[in-house]
């Protein structure tokens, strides 16, 4: 696939705010490249703490959410905690649960199953919820679309408390102007409301129920640092629901991973444990690409009830079993995903829509929890939204996984009535349709995207164009400042052109690593690793110099082969020796001469 290039080229003073921060000027341009560029920002960015998260008072209907729940713990009723089956909807329910019980409420977690029921807060929950006696459902990481259910609790008189971080559905007026639906409740917390004065808008689901946690401490006089447990939850979700890690985010992810470093909850020390983590290194890569998947194996194929009773297990003996099967049953899901995204590409390769802006791909044989995955996989291959639907008894269900340039819930909603359910976020969505209908949605999405070439074009976001020379030990340290880094908070990357490849081998147990020796114009060596797709790497090369050049680049002869690579500096350390290199992230083969 092309990429395009581009070198980010904000202005600042760098001198100057790096002879005030005692930083290299790099370390500054790459903070201004992500809009970080006074003092005081830079100053949060670098050393923000828990003090400076935003007042949770401030959040619309905060007030009024923690008088229900006040209100229920003091009469002694019994508190439901409608939950998700996500890794976000997981942890959110742990934060709420966690703080309940703390201020010694009759507090129990309740979940939809991902099969039989879709997402959110469903008509059964609610049923039981009333049946068993509840004075009040709390709702986390869902409920602001759950109009029929929260209908429902309206007539038997159940109170409710909806928190949410979810985008709110409206309606369209004539006049232009928008219409937002709310469903009916006692209070409704959640930054998305368009009147919600909270300053900050993308916290994930976990972050808001924290936020309700933290002023309910506040008000029974408990410790803030019994929050500190709480801290790692909403770290894991924030990560896992691939929120920006920016702002209050990011401040949430730095304090939750120095705690998680040090955890007390059995599940996660053991959950760490068989997947050969060092609680103390722990990164949001982590989070992102190990842990958060093992928790979301749990609702996409089993039962979310796995995840919880690891992570409430106080016996470490039961608690290494329950995260082993865990563990077995992420990978089993990782198999399934690879069946089901071979099995669409295959599909789309073959089919008279495969230039389409708007992928829609309908796998009548996969497992439909897998849906969101597999549009993710599809959306980095193709880089184009991408929805993935699965067949289900009363028609489809399925995911979506979208690019900068379109907004995929504001997609949907222009299709409102082609849908029998749907809600999510820019960048992500989940949907149900009947099967008729499925034509019709991929139609008018696509003609209503509006798309253009560019936008469909990936591009690589250059931070500075370093040669090696200037990659020092300490210029590497500098950079861990800047983590954690995801989405909203980019690894920096750095480039040079007219490297030489002096030699090649392929390494790694499963040989899927391209490690060389390059050399750059002004004849600095070091080491390069390259972990994406080696024999595409090899392809790209073969296709400009021929298969012998190729072939001397093994044997570490001369080759004559040239390539300019975006990279990122790190140190390899091999018992107890450090050597620089670099890790490439994208690449380009240079013409032959």
């Amino acid at each position: 696939m092309m990429e395009k290039w581009v070198i980010e080229a904000k202005k600042a003073d760098f001198q100057r705010l790096a002879e005030i921060f005692q930083m290299d000027p790099v370390i500054i341009r790459l903070m201004v490249n992500r809009g970080i560029s006074n003092e005081e920002k830079i100053r949060q960015y670098l050393y923000g703490n828990l003090t400076d998260l935003h007042n949770p008072h401030l959040m619309k209907d905060m007030d009024k959410g923690v008088a229900a729940i006040l209100a229920a713990i003091e009469k002694g009723q019994k508190i439901v905690v409608a939950s998700d089956f996500d890794v976000d909807g997981i942890f959110a329910g742990m934060v709420l649960l966690t703080g309940l019980e703390r201020l010694g409420a009759d507090a129990r977690i309740k979940t939809p199953h991902r099969t039989l029921e879709g997402y959110g807060l469903n008509l059964r929950i609610v049923e039981e919820a009333y049946q068993e006696g509840a004075g009040l459902l709390i709702t986390c990481d869902n409920g602001i679309a759950a109009f029929e259910a929260l209908e429902r609790a309206w007539e038997l008189g159940l109170p409710v408390v909806v928190t949410d971080h979810h985008e709110v559905a409206y309606e369209s007026l004539e006049d232009g102007t928008r219409r937002y639906l709310l469903p009916k409740a006692d209070a409704i917390i959640n930054p998305k409301q368009p009147d919600c004065p909270y300053p900050f808008h993308e916290l994930c689901g976990a972050a808001v129920a924290f936020k309700l946690v933290q002023i309910l401490y506040e008000e029974k006089g408990i410790s803030l640092e019994e929050l500190d447990p709480l801290l790692e939850y909403t770290a894991i979700a924030t990560v896992a629901d691939v929120m920006d890690l920016m702002e209050e985010n990011r401040i949430l992810v730095k304090e939750g991973l120095k705690r998680l470093a040090r955890t007390r909850n059995i599940g996660l020390q053991a959950l760490m444990q068989v997947n050969q983590l060092d609680p103390k290194n722990i990164s949001a890569y982590h989070i992102g690409f190990i842990l958060g998947p093992c928790f979301n194996a749990a609702g996409r194929l089993e039962t979310v009830e796995q995840a919880f009773q690891l992570l409430r297990c106080t016996n470490a003996k039961e608690a290494y079993r329950l995260a082993v099967a865990l563990k077995e049953l992420n990978d089993s899901r990782k198999d399934m995903t690879r069946k089901g995204v071979e099995h669409a590409i295959w599909q789309i390769e073959g089919a008279d829509w495969k230039q389409d802006p708007i992928l829609v791909v309908a796998l009548e044989d996969c497992h439909e929890s897998l849906a969101g995955i597999i549009a993710g996989r599809l959306r980095e291959r193709y880089y184009r939204p991408v929805i993935v639907l699965t067949a289900v008894e009363d028609g489809y269900k399925g995911s979506g996984r979208s690019i900068e340039a379109y907004h995929m819930f504001e997609g949907l909603q222009a299709c409102r009535p082609l849908l029998t359910r749907f809600g999510g976020h820019a960048m992500a969505a989940g949907l149900s349709l009947s099967r008729e209908n499925l034509p019709l949605l991929r139609e008018r999405l696509n003609r209503d995207a509006h798309l253009t070439e560019a936008d469909l074009t990936p591009v690589v976001r250059i931070d500075v164009p370093m040669p090696l020379q200037y990659i020092r030990e300490d210029l590497i340290l500098q950079l861990e400042y800047l983590e954690p880094f995801g989405k909203g908070n980019r690894k920096p990357l750095f480039a040079e052109k007219d490297f030489r490849i002096r030699k090649a081998a392929i390494i790694g147990k499963n040989q899927n690593v391209l490690k060389m020796r390059i050399a750059n114009s002004a004849g600095t060596l070091m080491d390069a690793l390259y972990f994406g797709d080696v024999q595409e790497f090899g392809e790209s090369a073969i296709r400009e110099y021929g298969e012998e050049m190729w072939q001397r680049a093994f044997s570490g002869e001369d080759n004559g082969m040239q390539a300019s690579f975006a990279y990122y500096p790190s140190i390899n350390e091999y018992k107890g020796n450090k050597t620089l290199q670099v890790i490439i992230q994208n690449y380009r083969i240079q013409e032959a001469l």
